[in-house]
């Protein structure tokens, strides 16, 4: 990285950022196209990314994207549920518009849509994935930079991003590292100062259902389902029932025996107490 200056150089603090997520994790897979960015093969079979490379890109990329006058003619696209988030944050931290969720075929071509979009700069998540729109964008002259795994082809990419795009912690740190050198090159954002936005925002969160965090306030799903099911199949006991240490004694009888229902045995009504009588045509 001698090509950049002192400024602009991978900090340690980024290194680590980048290890921590698993951004330099490849697969055992490797395209031709991607070999000039792997380090190295460990000996299971995986490439490792150089992350050297990955800056370099990273820095070129950021450079093509303040070339773009208007923000709101580049579009960020992310077919991967993993990726959905980072690109509608980084779309709205640099100003661009982002496409999160199935691509709709032609909407690049076909004027009729009315999602119709001209963009002149396209970024997507995974070359494989996001094919559609990629091709699309070859028949307009659209250059794309796409986030790319070892294993990824490079057909109609312009600006490969080496590293993981199968994590989430990849995807989410990447778009962050990239929006906040957009900062930088728009001297929005001071190199001294660190960036106030954190990493965690870019980030894939489980989805999570609302209403059973509200009735529940503290607890997780996995016990309110148990006790759900807990208190809607077994009632506490009646102070009338006049439950006696007989009510404590376990069932040892046959439960194929209670009838044609095979239905376990049930307690009395209330009032009528546990007799010997009960007891003893239990034990039967």
């Amino acid at each position: 990285m001698s090509q950049f200056p002192a400024s602009l150089n991978l900090k340690e603090d980024d290194v680590h950022k980048l290890l921590a997520a698993q951004a330099h994790i490849g697969t055992r897979n490797l395209d031709v196209s991607m070999e000039p960015y792997v380090w190295k093969r460990r000996s299971d079979g995986v490439h490792i990314i150089n992350l050297g490379k990955t800056w370099e890109k990273l820095q070129l990329a950021a450079r093509i994207i303040v070339a773009v006058e208007n923000p709101k003619d580049i579009c960020v696209i992310a077919a991967r549920p993993y990726g959905q988030r980072a690109v509608l944050k980084f779309a709205n931290f640099i100003g661009a518009q982002a496409i999160a969720g199935r691509f709709t075929p032609g909407t690049f071509t076909n004027q009729v849509q009315n999602k119709f979009m001209e963009p002149r700069l396209l970024i997507v998540t995974d070359p494989r994935l996001d094919h559609q729109p990629l091709r699309e964008s070859s028949y307009v002259n659209v250059p794309t930079i796409a986030l790319c795994h070892t294993d990824s082809p490079l057909k109609h990419v312009d600006v490969a991003i080496p590293c993981n795009n199968k994590g989430k912690f990849s995807i989410g740190l990447i778009y962050w590292l990239l929006a906040r050198e957009v900062l930088h090159l728009r001297n929005t954002l001071n190199r001294a100062t660190p960036w106030d936005i954190m990493v965690d925002l870019f980030l894939y969160r489980e989805p999570e259902n609302e209403e059973v965090l509200e009735e529940s306030g503290k607890y997780d799903n996995a016990q309110i389902e148990d006790a759900t099911d807990y208190s809607q199949n077994v009632a506490p006991p009646t102070t009338e029932a006049g439950w006696q240490g007989e009510a404590n004694a376990t069932w040892t009888g046959d439960w194929g025996d209670q009838g044609a229902s095979g239905a376990p045995p049930v307690a009395p009504p209330a009032g009528a107490g546990w007799d010997s009588t009960a007891t003893q045509s239990w034990d039967q």
